[in-house]
This record gives C-alpha cells, sequence and structure tokens, in this order.
C-alpha cells in the first residue's frame, strides 16, 4: 500500500501540489483516473505486450538462422567462430591479394600482344611464304622477327623493341606487324 501521507509530503515539498491538497483529494483523483482510464491502460500495455513479443520472435528468427548449423547454440560461441572465420578469410584475400601482385608483375613482362604479317618480298618467289612477327609485353616492349624466304634458303632476323619504337631500321611489314600487336 502506498504511503499516502509520505507522498504527500514529497509532492508539497517539490512544489508540484499546494499544501491545501489534502491526502483524500489526491486519494480521489488518482482512484478516479484509474477508474475512468482502465480500459485505456490495458489496451496500451496489451499494445506495447504484442509489438514485443513480435520484436521477440522476428529477432529469435534471425538469431536462428544465424546459428543455423552450428553445434552449439550459444550465441556467444557462434560470434566468436564467425569472428574467426572473418580472419581467416582476411587472410586468404590478403594472400590472393599478393598472388594477383605477382601474377600482374608476371604479365607485365610476359608477351602479351602479336601482331604477325605475311608478304612476298620477291616478285620471282610465289605465295606469301615471308613473315614479320611482333612479340611484345604490356609495356609495348619486345622483339620483332621477320622472315625472309628465298629460292636459295630462308634469313630470319630479329629487332629490339622499346615502347612500340626499335632503334633499328624497320621494314613497312615489321611497322605493320608492330600496329597490329599494340590495338
Amino acid at each position: 500500500m502506498v504511503e499516502w501521507a509520505a507522498l504527500e509530503k514529497r509532492y508539497i515539498r517539490k512544489g508540484i501540489v499546494s499544501s491545501n491538497l489534502t491526502l483524500s483529494v489526491l486519494r480521489k483523483f488518482m482512484t478516479q483516473f484509474l477508474n475512468n482510464n482502465l480500459i485505456l491502460i490495458i489496451a496500451g500495455l496489451a499494445v506495447i505486450d504484442i509489438v514485443l513479443i513480435f520484436l521477440f520472435l522476428r529477432t529469435r528468427k534471425k538469431i536462428k538462422i544465424f546459428v543455423k548449423g552450428a553445434k552449439v547454440m550459444d550465441i556467444e560461441e557462434v560470434v566468436m567462430e564467425q569472428n574467426k572465420i572473418i580472419k581467416e578469410v582476411k587472410n586468404d584475400i590478403k594472400k590472393l591479394y599478393d598472388h594477383d601482385k605477382e601474377l600482374q608483375r608476371i604479365c607485365d613482362i610476359s608477351i602479351t600482344k602479336v601482331g604477325v604479317v605475311r608478304f612476298n618480298p620477291f616478285k620471282d618467289v610465289g605465295g606469301d611464304q615471308s613473315f614479320a612477327i611482333a612479340l611484345l609485353d604490356s609495356n609495348d616492349d619486345g622483339i620483332v622477327i621477320s622472315s625472309l624466304y628465298t629460292r636459295e634458303g630462308t634469313r630470319v632476323y630479329t629487332k629490339p623493341i622499346e615502347m612500340g619504337k626499335s632503334t633499328y631500321n624497320l621494314s613497312d611489314e615489321e611497322q605493320e606487324a608492330i600496329k597490329k600487336a599494340i590495338k
């Protein structure tokens, strides 16, 4: 039971009610308020209860999905296991990133561009037996190989290429092979 006298003194001290408000008036007001609004209070508490039950069931469903397949239903252990998995995945991603950098370094110096031109350098020899082939990396560095076919034999020449250019004079066919490779 509420000690109405102590409550009344506290309210008077705080200035919430005046000293001429008696204990009986306060009791009468509270009783009347509760009687008049009891249905509203119960309805409000029922709505709050339904909302809390809904939130609880939704959270429970999410937790079941989260711990699905786990041997232990303790949420702390599941979180620790997930944290361990995340660390392993981060480590794997770092390894993949390092491996990718190494592969990129290898690709940068590997032949990735090829251009071939077949031609007939001499009128008396039939067919396009001769060729020029450009073998370049991603920086357009590499070599161009030319093969000239004659009745007496075949001659093969190679010239270095840096950034798509050579310090040696290039034939039209060699330049065309480089252009094809760079495209």
